[in-house]
């Protein structure tokens, strides 16, 4: 076979669908190299020889014309040049990209990105510590070496950098670019994709936070006291937090009033299910006004529970012994099964009392989970007050956080029908406004008063 043969042929590689110009830039614009003409030959002396024998002793192979002429058509050996290095691949298409304006895809600089911006990195001969380092000012967050990990994402290769201090940027990106992984994922890529950035993103892999080195938390005394802490917070069974310092002098031991070191915690409640809808708190207040007529009054109970099968809330009336102002309900035998259903709300009524929480309630409402009471029966929209129980600790929480309202929406053009009088609050703060004005103006000279 030819050396012509041997010659990497770059129409096929176009066909499988890997441009490159894209790669080492557009060369078909360079003049093809010209071809040496063969040196004629002397002629031949009469020496006696045959006519065949003279003309097979002056047909001589030219290997070098044939060399030249493939590489006159633009012709080269693809993986050959990659394997003596991207930068060397890519130096007979410099002078082109000059006249074109193209950057082949190895001269492309990598590019730092992080937080949503990206930027280039021209000296890719810094390590990725450096440009940790020059990057810091910009993103505090990158200050620490120790807690940042980086990765180089180019096309579909993706590195991990295992020595960032030792490692350069440029290094990687040789690397990458030598792979076969990443030349064959440039051959398969589509159009839009053979022509990937070099990202080199940095992750901030740990964070620290809330308390200093020198202090620490411990559930009891003797703990603070085993551990080499200087400042030591402890929560003690009175449900305060004590500070425990250790000194020379002595262990000293006080109740903190503000603890900076926690975090601000607020009592609520944050739901996991739909709103209670409304028309079934319109059957339970149904219920409770059957026990009031105009002789007698009683107050009932009734549970709402989460059906996880069905995904909607039921209720269920225990059996139960009622009066005036006192419920004795018998919950023997009477719940509802656990696997299925979710004891989540107790609504009791005050008939035609306020709806407030009686002594009695906060002996009774122990259990974890809503409670509800509902007061002032008798009139046309009753009172209700809601609040949680946390393993017996009590919070009010605002009814609409877990009621369906009675509000509805209507037509915006209602609106356009009322207009707006000024109110007694706003005519008396003008008045009083006025009155100061009037009493700084009697301390002005009289030609300024105008």
């Amino acid at each position: 076979m030819s050396e012509l043969e041997n010659t990497f042929n770059f129409s096929e590689l176009e066909d499988d669908g890997l441009d490159i110009a894209a790669i080492f830039g557009d060369t078909g614009t360079a003049e093809p190299l010209p071809i040496p003409e063969p040196e004629p030959a002397d002629a031949p002396e009469d020496t006696g020889e045959s006519a065949p024998e003279a003309e097979r002793s002056q047909k001589q192979p030219a290997p070098e014309v044939e060399k030249k002429d493939a590489q006159a058509d633009g012709e080269t050996d693809l993986f050959a040049a990659l394997a003596a290095g991207p930068k060397e691949a890519a130096k007979p298409a410099r002078n082109d990209q000059k006249a074109t304006g193209q950057v082949s895809l190895f001269d492309k600089p990598p590019i730092f990105s992080y937080g949503g911006a990206k930027d280039a990195i021209e000296d890719t001969s810094m390590t990725f510590e450096e440009l940790r380092i020059a990057k810091a000012d910009d993103f505090p967050e990158l200050a620490e070496g120790k807690k940042v990990s980086w990765t180089v994402e180019y096309g579909k290769t993706t590195k991990v950098i295992a020595d960032p201090k030792g490692t350069t940027i440029a290094s990687i990106k040789e690397e990458i670019e030598k792979s076969r992984a990443f030349l064959d994922a440039l051959k398969k890529a589509k159009e839009k994709d053979r022509n990937p950035d070099c990202l080199v993103k940095p992750k901030v892999t740990a964070q620290s936070k809330g308390i200093a080195g020198y202090k620490g938390v411990f559930s009891t005394v003797e703990e603070a006291k085993r551990s080499d802490k200087t400042i030591c917070l402890i929560p003690a069974r009175d449900g305060r937090v004590y500070e425990f310092r250790k000194t020379e002098m002595g262990d000293f031991i006080a109740p903190k009033d503000n603890v900076i070191e926690f975090s601000a915690v607020r009592a609520g409640f944050t739901p996991a299910l739909p709103l209670i809808p409304r028309d079934l708190m319109g059957q339970i207040i149904s219920f409770f006004r059957c026990f009031m007529n105009e002789w007698e009054e009683f107050e009932a109970l009734a549970h709402i529970y989460w059906d996880k099968e069905q995904e909607e809330y039921t209720v269920f009336i225990p059996r139960q012994r009622v009066s005036k102002a006192r419920i004795d309900a018998d919950l023997r035998g009477s719940a509802l099964p656990e696997e299925r259903y979710i004891h989540y709300a107790d609504i009791h009524s005050h008939n035609s009392m306020a709806a407030k929480f009686s002594h009695t309630d906060d002996q009774d409402e122990k259990a974890t989970r809503l409670y509800f009471v509902v007061g002032h029966l008798e009139r046309f929209y009753p009172s209700i007050t809601a609040r949680m129980s946390c393993g017996g600790k009590y919070h009010e929480i605002d009814p609409s956080l877990v009621l369906e309202g009675i509000g509805e929406e209507f037509p915006a053009d209602w609106l356009e029908q009322v207009e707006r009088c000024e109110s007694r609050s706003d005519t008396l703060l003008r008045k009083k406004d006025f009155l100061h004005a009037f009493a700084a103006l009697g301390d002005m000279p009289e030609e300024s008063r105008l």
